[in-house]
């Protein structure tokens, strides 16, 4: 399990932005891979290093507990180490390669991509080659969250053949797409926040059953 634990055919599932004993049980009763924590303040879904530590502490081993920081500082950084057994790290604002790897400290970790018109996916990679996987996410106004899918028909099928198994899929995938996502691309993962809410930070807990279900049915069914 995991949530890079590439397999053709068993798409993992992380969701993010979890804040509740209920949420953080009903994603594993569901079958998630792996629960993201955000560690942002102007994040409607930001939750303490106390509270994140908390929450981990109900995931089975083989869920990774996933820390989402954007552009944090040394001290920020260290102070959700100290107490977050965060297992793999999602570094999701402008930091840089170098940044990254010194922040890590050889534990695995994820660049997120704000994924535009005409974003350069090659440079990315190579700039990030260190990386253990790729994040690919919206360009929406701020730091992720918008809810708003980007056209997948604009990844290079040569890029996204050779990096699938690094690939984790973001940026506005709810129930309705998924699956069409997940033919289309074959990524490693797929990312959901917004996609399994009712209100803004307020997850639902049928819709994260019934997001894995489909991309349950996704894996099983012919490729586009």
């Amino acid at each position: 399990m995991g949530l890079l634990n590439y397999s053709p055919g068993r798409t993992r599932v992380k969701i993010c932005g979890l804040k509740t004993p209920a949420d953080v049980d009903a994603a594993v009763a569901a079958g998630v891979d792996a629960v993201g924590f955000v560690f942002y303040p102007p994040s409607p879904r930001a939750v303490s290093p106390n509270i994140a530590a908390s929450l981990i502490s109900r995931l089975p081993a083989g869920v990774d507990a996933v820390g989402l920081v954007v552009n944090a500082t040394d001290a920020q950084f260290e102070a959700i180490r100290a107490v977050a057994p965060i297992t793999l790290w999602q570094f999701h604002g402008d930091e840089s390669p170098a940044q990254c790897q010194r922040l890590a400290e050889g534990q695995p970790w994820m660049k997120a991509a704000r994924v535009g018109a005409g974003f350069a996916f090659a440079d990315f990679s190579l700039q990030y080659r260190q990386a253990n996987a790729f994040l690919l996410d919206a360009l929406v106004e701020g730091y992720g969250g918008g809810g708003i899918p980007f056209d997948w028909s604009g990844i290079p099928q040569t890029w996204i053949s050779a990096n699938a198994p690094q690939v984790v899929l973001s940026g506005g995938l709810n129930v309705h797409n998924v699956g069409e996502a997940i033919a289309r691309l074959h990524p490693c993962a797929v990312d959901v926040s917004s996609g399994v809410e009712i209100s803004k930070g307020v997850k639902d807990h049928v819709l994260m059953k019934e997001f894995i279900q489909a991309v349950r049915v996704a894996d099983a069914s012919p490729s586009l």
